[in-house]
């Protein structure tokens, strides 16, 4: 399926479903829109992954990559917020967890106390590493936010960074198009650089 801007991205949907019906189980994990979805549910991956693998390597269409990126990283964090207290009572007895949530709490404490709830939002929207959904989530979990708060926060977060990971990832595609794959290569290099100098400070 080829990106189109000629027709809704709806559309892509029932090509989707046609596959779905069409291939066994085990293929099923194969399509390209499968993959993308799951991809934005990981902790690593999320958006950042998910939307540059369905435009640079399925040239799908836009609109369809950042409806399943979205839906994906959106569902990852609904099970994050509805199960992570559980869990973590769960693993009270667990030093490796204890350390973990801690950690989570020490490095978030003075942020939380400042921005308060807006943190969510924003800490998602920036796509930077260490940041999106899955970090939001634990850090809502952890300082007891409750999920008819945290989620829609959140949401809106992931809904921004879509369209900034998409925006960027477009704007890759036209500067390789455009000036080559070393120019691309060479902002990316920089930029990397100014965050390190920054993070550094």
């Amino acid at each position: 399926m080829r990106r189109s801007f000629g027709r809704p991205f709806y559309f892509d949907f029932f090509e989707i479903h046609d596959k779905i019906v069409q291939r066994g189980f085990q293929q099923i994990i194969m399509i390209p829109e499968i993959q993308i979805f799951l991809l934005a549910m990981t902790p690593i991956g999320e958006l950042r992954a998910a939307i540059p693998l369905g435009l640079i390597f399925y040239k799908l269409n836009p609109a369809t990559v950042y409806f399943l990126s979205v839906s994906g990283n959106i569902f990852a964090v609904l099970l994050l917020l509805a199960f992570l207290g559980a869990f973590s009572r769960w693993t009270s007895r667990n030093s490796l967890f204890n350390w973990f949530f801690s950690r989570t709490r020490k490095n978030h404490y003075n942020k939380v106390n400042k921005y308060g709830l807006y943190l969510l939002p924003f800490f998602v929207a920036i796509p930077l590493p260490a940041t999106g959904g899955w970090t939001a989530s634990f850090i809502a979990s952890v300082f007891g936010v409750p999920f008819k708060k945290s989620f829609p926060l959140i949401s809106l977060g992931v809904l921004v960074a879509g369209l900034i990971v998409l925006f960027l990832t477009q704007a890759g595609l036209s500067i390789e198009k455009n000036f080559g794959w070393q120019i691309l290569i060479g902002i990316a290099l920089i930029s990397g650089v100014v965050y390190w100098l920054y993070k550094k400070q």
